[in-house]
């Protein structure tokens, strides 16, 4: 239940807001990637399924590491949502442990593991389908302030 006594969905699906221009999740970037997240309400989880394709290949047919960092900080970053804050990435740090082909199916997953005052400490791992892990990054978040609460 919300806080207002309504029942609040356990999974909502993120899609591309059409007046948001981040390149990752908006729908107003011209060049952006239009991706779409899962909201997991329950497990306090933000969760995408992606096959990227070659236009963000870096190498070899190898997802280009920016992409992968984008994609880390993009899922960690919905995981503010749960406080309904409003905040920006402060540091982070990446562990890229094995290449993602381009073509490969992936799972990511992002969750908050702390927080210190205004200071959000979020992990994100992007899997193969397997559960493999191939990429896991951790960042400190900053809170701006707060937003109308979403989900």
């Amino acid at each position: 239940m919300s806080e207002t006594g309504t029942r609040v969905s356990d999974t909502i699906t993120l899609t591309p807001n059409a007046e948001n221009k981040c390149f990752g999740c908006g729908g107003a970037a011209d060049a952006g990637m239009l991706l779409t997240f899962e909201q997991d309400n329950v497990n306090r989880r933000i969760m995408g399924r992606f096959v990227l394709g070659e236009r963000y290949q870096g190498g070899a047919g190898m997802l280009h590491g920016g992409i992968i960092a984008m994609l880390l900080d993009e899922a960690m970053g919905k995981v503010c949502r749960f406080r309904a804050a409003q905040a920006v990435t402060a540091d982070m740090t990446i562990d890229y442990l094995r290449p993602i082909r381009v073509d490969q199916e992936i799972v990511v997953e992002a969750f908050e593991t702390a927080q210190r005052g205004r200071n959000l400490f979020h992990m994100c791992e992007i899997r193969d389908v397997a559960g493999q892990v191939l990429a896991r990054g951790r960042a400190r978040f900053v809170v701006l302030g707060t937003k109308e609460k979403v989900g």
